[in-house]
């Protein structure tokens, strides 16, 4: 049984659903008006480096509207969201990994394996963020175990993702941990399959 890692633990758990039963401003709400999570919209593993400048935020947040289908429990969802007292207070991107083009692309999944990029039955947990004063309250960690019945219940073979190795002590930036820390991915049933860069590694779950 997976353990909330100390330093997320909560007394009080995060409940998580998928996306398309959240209302569209609870997820805005997670993203905020400004930073780098309202900048990126999610959307940096799916917009080409070559365009990534030149696509307003407004656009951004409309195609990460249309993917979460927020509000439409009948549509495909790409992610969840996490609640605190029923406030939104996370969010995290789960999807067939081929939904990820610039990830395709990255050396960092393939870095030491021999296995085909165009497996839809592999999806990814590309993503994590926490809404601006909800952090170290287990939302992470809570989103990470939600994904693991999200995808497999969706006829996933198997779920990865790249997080940071974090150090005690040593801050790392939103910009790099959006990712997520090895130490939540660990806590929720990941193991370690590679460990392509000295800061990165690649966990997986195969069902």
């Amino acid at each position: 049984m997976p353990k909330t890692p100390a330093a997320e633990s909560t007394v009080d758990a995060p409940s998580v659903v998928p996306a398309n039963e959240a209302p569209w401003k609870d997820l805005q709400a997670v993203f905020g008006p400004r930073g780098e999570a309202h900048r990126c919209q999610c959307q940096w593993f799916k917009v080409p480096s070559s365009q990534w400048r030149d696509v307003p935020v407004e656009e951004l947040a409309a195609r990460l509207q249309e993917q979460a289908g927020c509000g439409n429990p009948d549509a495909r969802t790409s992610g969840l969201v996490a609640y605190l007292g029923g406030e939104p207070v996370g969010w995290c991107a789960v999807e067939p990994r081929t939904a990820y083009p610039r990830l395709l692309r990255s050396r960092v999944p393939w870095s030491g394996r021999q296995e085909g990029r165009g497996d839809d039955g592999v999806w990814t947990v590309s993503c994590f963020v926490t809404r601006t004063g909800y952090r170290r309250r287990g939302v992470s960690y809570a989103l990470a175990c939600a994904a693991v019945g999200f995808a497999r219940d969706r006829g996933a073979r198997a779920l990865e993702g790249y997080p940071m190795i974090t150090e005690p002590g040593k801050d790392i930036a939103w910009g790099e941990l959006y990712v997520g820390s090895r130490s939540v991915f660990e806590a929720a049933g990941f193991e370690q399959v590679s460990h392509p860069t000295p800061r990165r590694v690649v966990m997986r779950i195969d069902f």
